[in-house]
């Protein structure tokens, strides 16, 4: 992997919302965001993940453009979860105008079941596609029957799901490889899962409870490789070579330098190894929607 920065996507959720369970900064002053965005872009980070549904998001993005026209992001973001086929056009421009781009890199459905119940949306976005507003439309999943699903979906050329040191190689591993053979492109999410691997195992959050032998594991596995826990979970997704984008979030420029930092950490083959070991028996305790 010659430069791991450029797999990396910026997620651009903490600009527009308080969001994630190890999130004590709240939303990202507009100040802090342009300076993260600039920090981004200068090291090789060159697409955002966003979506109207992350507040004012899109119109922070456009803002920096405008005072930064040489730093201009590739943009993946999302449609709503309902949309009328005869408002898309005017939503999707409507987006452009904000982003302050001429076309969006991705326009990702934001659920399976959000897709599933907008089949003329897809047909509109294909059309949208051809005129040149969009390059590629996509799907953000979280289970492997979604992910099986979209495999026949020739329109659908990208596919966003959960990978991470527990959602890891022992429970997508096959479907990455399916998903490649079908030319797919592959991002994932959740690389930090949400913050949680940061939290103590003695912290009284239900979900760290439940998850707290794996996440002792994940503390042996840092002690052992002698390395930072945003080391082993980024180097973890980055080292995949199925997997094309991996999807950060950071609520500060410290935080982005850090991610910056440990994005080149070599991981081992023991090492990965013994991460696609640990198996989490209830897989819906990594899936953040349902904590």
């Amino acid at each position: 992997m010659n430069n791991p920065l450029s797999k990396l996507i910026l997620g651009t959720v903490q600009m527009g919302l308080n969001y994630g369970i190890n999130n004590k900064l709240g939303k990202i002053s507009l100040e802090d965001s342009y300076q993260i965005l600039l920090r981004a872009h200068v090291s090789g980070i060159t697409t955002l993940d966003t979506a109207e549904a992350y507040g004012n998001a899109h119109k922070v993005i456009g803002e920096f453009h405008k005072s930064y026209p040489n730093h201009k992001f590739n943009i993946v973001t999302k449609v709503p979860h309902s949309i009328e086929e005869s408002s898309i056009e005017i939503k999707i421009k409507e987006y452009l105008e904000d982003l302050e781009v001429n076309c969006l890199e991705i326009l990702m459905f934001h659920s399976f079941d959000s897709f599933k119940s907008n089949k003329g949306a897809c047909l509109k976005l294909l059309e949208l596609k051809s005129k040149g507003l969009i390059k590629h439309i996509g799907v953000s999943v979280y289970t492997n029957d979604q992910i099986e699903y979209l495999l026949d979906q020739d329109d659908i050329t990208v596919v966003q799901l959960p990978f991470n040191l527990l959602d890891n190689y022992s429970v997508r591993g096959d479907l990455l490889e399916e998903l490649k053979l079908k030319g797919k492109i592959i991002h994932t999410r959740s690389a930090f899962l949400q913050g949680l691997f940061f939290k103590k195992t003695s912290d009284k959050n239900k979900i760290v409870q439940k998850l707290k032998s794996e996440l002792e594991i994940l503390n042996q596995i840092v002690e052992q490789s002698n390395c930072s826990m945003e080391e082993l979970a980024l180097s973890y997704c980055l080292f995949q070579k199925k997997i094309d984008n991996v999807i950060i979030g950071v609520d500060s420029e410290d935080h982005l330098n850090t991610n910056i930092k440990a994005s080149s950490y070599k991981i081992e083959e023991d090492t990965i190894l013994k991460i696609n070991n640990i198996k989490t028996k209830d897989l819906d305790l990594l899936n953040p929607s349902l904590w």
